[in-house]
């Protein structure tokens, strides 16, 4: 029994000497670990902190201590990444402290990535357009379908439909819904608008005039009434001068028709067999 002990000890020892870089942390304990020690999560959704909201929870946490610790997965060497709490980290360092509580769990990249955004989607503060990217992540990354990460995350899928949605705007109406220039419901009905330059149009318009969410729909139905006579147009001038130059050169009349997808056909005329074969003869020798 003696020599067991006394191997344990050596070992413990030794294990002090090496600096205990193969020591393993247990995991779901909470420890306090050096903030040199945790990176940052890059699965991280949130992407815009603002110093206000920071200086908040650091005084906060010198009034109240630091409530809920930070998640995080053990890595190599002793080292830890971010799963969940950099806000409480970046107040941490602000703080000037060394360590910060943490709670280790034990997770890979895919688990790590769908823990950090399925815990950042839940909070009440992140911007539209940070939520539907951390959807389209989850959605594509773990390849999950809208109705299983409906049942994961507790949300309805038409919910997640429309902010995924969202993407599809341009990217300067996209800052403006994250600067809250604009609701949801403008940014909803200003998706219907394809055309990226009305799309944009329609948003300065919003700003400029504070147009109701109402409002901007009757807009966007008279821009889309606008935008398909336009189209019309163009198709009737473009088919006018196909069938022009088609006339010239078979001498009949021939008539173009096509629908608003471009499909369609076209009709020739001809007086005779022989106005026929002419016809036959000039599409071949072309």
């Amino acid at each position: 029994m003696a020599k067991t002990n006394k191997r344990k000890a050596l070992g413990r020892g030794l294990s002090v000497l090496l600096n205990d870089e193969n020591k393993k942390f247990n995991i779901g304990n909470i420890i306090e670990i050096d903030l040199n020690d945790i990176s940052i999560n890059p699965n991280q959704p949130r992407t815009n902190f603002k110093n206000e909201s920071i200086n908040e929870l650091k005084k906060s946490i010198k009034e109240l201590g630091l409530i809920q610790p930070i998640t995080v997965r053990e890595l190599k060497n002793n080292k830890f990444q971010l799963i969940s709490g950099e806000r409480r980290l970046r107040a941490f360092k602000l703080m000037g402290l060394n360590s910060i509580p943490s709670y280790i769990r034990k997770a890979n990249d895919i688990e790590s990535l769908e823990m950090a955004l399925v815990e950042n989607i839940q909070r009440e503060d992140l911007d539209p357009i940070e939520i539907a990217l951390s959807y389209n992540k989850l959605l594509k990354e773990i390849n999950l379908t809208q109705e299983e990460l409906s049942l994961r995350i507790g949300k309805e899928r038409s919910t997640i439909s429309n902010y995924i949605r969202l993407l599809k705007l341009d990217p300067i109406i996209q800052s403006g819904l994250r600067d809250k220039f604009l609701t949801m419901g403008h940014a909803r009905a200003l998706i219907n608008i394809k055309e990226k330059n009305k799309q944009i149009e329609i948003y300065k318009k919003i700003i400029k005039n504070g147009i109701s969410v109402r409002d901007t729909e009757k807009l966007l139905l008279e821009t889309k009434k606008t935008l398909k006579k336009e189209s019309a147009n163009y198709k009737s001038k473009y088919i006018n001068q196909i069938e022009s130059k088609l006339n010239k050169i078979f001498d009949t009349n021939i008539s173009v028709h096509s629908n608003n997808s471009g499909k369609g056909y076209i009709k020739i005329e001809f007086k005779s067999q022989e106005n026929l074969e002419n016809i036959i003869n000039k599409i071949k020798s072309d």
